[in-house]
């Protein structure tokens, strides 16, 4: 598999492969511009969130997220998509910030 770095904020590169990368428009505008044997720098990302992230594009590859019903029937989201994704939005808003 082809890996690429992406460097977030704090500096520190996290190697990812492409296929997940590119998951990310902004990521891949970057390394199509760039190309995959430079480090992708994120500044505006932190590196919690770049994980979190990184985690997301993983799992959605194995176990895409389902259409959500619309209306919603539930103001809980875990009511309406499977157990990992609602364990996954369940984070507090510091986390992510």
């Amino acid at each position: 598999m082809v890996k690429v770095n992406l460097v977030p904020e704090e500096g520190v590169p996290i190697a990812v492969e492409k296929d997940i990368a590119m998951m990310s428009k902004l990521i891949e505008f970057k390394i199509d511009d760039l190309g995959i044997d430079r480090n992708i720098h994120l500044p505006e990302v932190k590196k919690a969130t770049l994980e979190k992230v990184i985690e997301f594009c993983e799992h959605h590859l194995v176990e895409p997220l389902q259409e959500i019903e619309k209306p919603l029937r539930t103001n809980n989201i875990k009511d309406v998509v499977s157990k990992w994704y609602g364990d996954f939005v369940d984070v507090k808003i510091e986390e992510l910030y």
